[in-house]
């Protein structure tokens, strides 16, 4: 039979509020301290934290929606979030929502029915109407309303990044490449500063936009690289679409890193001691996940958090552009 707060406390002599302050981390007299953590480990006690969820209206855990976890970054975030809700004493949900609105609306009754105290959410289908002001609901990369909370990259920045690190390496003939979400996102405005980097420079784009769910979308890579054969460049919405645009390049036999230069968007990798493979825009995942965290939790608690967040992005080399020779040089 497991140890009860009453065991602790006839063990260590005091009272079950003095177990009970001790435990939430109110300060007691020292030696009533010692006395309780002894207790509580010779008993091996274990706190009920659903019944003290239940005292506080809170369950401590919150939902993760991520439309897959087989998309690099998608795991990534979530594997960044779980850590931020560790340190917070929180435990997590994924919904693995494949894009089905169905599943995101049963995760968002969960927390109507107390079940669950919030949810971060990367969502890409139609729940606009569940999601308020009165739900603790941090988005990803989405904006819903201004009473909805979000955290995104600066994407319109990461496409000019993209634009300009090409237009370094001599790229002449710059394209486009992604497949579109019928959601506004912000993973639009990618394209919008790539392609106004671009026009500033005397250099006109030519794009592929895929409507989503993707269907038959390598075959549409090749189509298109075939109909435009002078493209020497690419930036690829994500680096997930960059690795698909190199199956397909290296069928058309043009060599990645010399033919024609890719620069994907995320920085992900295959795992957390391992470089970049691709040259990338770079998310500061750990940081999303971060801010994230915080700020559901102190929408939980009732607390003010900024509307909006905006992350900072930056380049990073990998083996899909040249070198710079400009900035070697200097």
């Amino acid at each position: 039979m497991k140890a009860t707060m009453k065991d602790v406390a006839a063990l260590a002599g005091v009272g079950v509020g003095t177990v009970s302050r001790v435990i939430n981390g109110i300060k007691v007299k020292e030696q009533t301290k010692d006395k309780v953590e002894s207790a509580i480990e010779i008993l091996n006690y274990e706190r009920n934290e659903y019944a003290r969820g239940l005292k506080k209206n809170k369950t401590n855990t919150l939902a993760l929606i991520v439309p897959t976890i087989w998309h690099p970054f998608f795991s990534e975030f979530a594997y960044y979030v779980e850590e931020e809700l560790s340190k917070e004493g929180y435990k997590l949900y994924l919904c693995n929502s494949n894009g089905e609105a169905d599943k995101e609306k049963e995760y968002i009754q969960m927390v109507k029915q107390n079940k669950v105290d919030g949810i971060i959410g990367v969502t890409y289908s139609d729940i606009d109407k569940y999601v308020s002001a009165n739900l603790p609901f941090v988005s990803i990369d989405r904006y819903f309303t201004e009473d909805v909370y979000y955290v995104t990259s600066d994407n319109l920045l990461g496409g000019k990044i993209a634009a300009s690190e090409l237009i370094k390496r001599k790229v002449q003939y710059p394209a486009y490449i992604s497949s579109v979400s019928k959601y506004k996102n912000e993973t639009l405005k990618r394209y919008e500063g790539f392609s106004e980097y671009c026009e500033d420079h005397n250099l006109s784009v030519v794009k592929l936009m895929v409507d989503e769910p993707r269907v038959n979308f390598v075959q549409q890579v090749e189509q298109f690289l075939i109909e435009h054969p002078e493209i020497d460049g690419i930036f690829a919405v994500n680096d997930l679409t960059a690795l698909d645009i190199i199956k397909v390049l290296d069928k058309l036999e043009r060599k990645v890193g010399e033919d024609i230069q890719i620069i994907g968007f995320d920085g992900s990798k295959t795992a957390l001691d391992q470089n970049y493979l691709l040259s990338t825009i770079r998310q500061q995942v750990d940081k999303m996940a971060e801010v994230s965290v915080q700020n559901i939790i102190k929408l939980i608690d009732g607390n003010e958090v900024p509307k909006r967040v905006m992350l900072p992005v930056k380049f990073v080399e990998g083996y899909t552009t040249k070198k710079n020779i400009d900035i070697i040089e200097k």
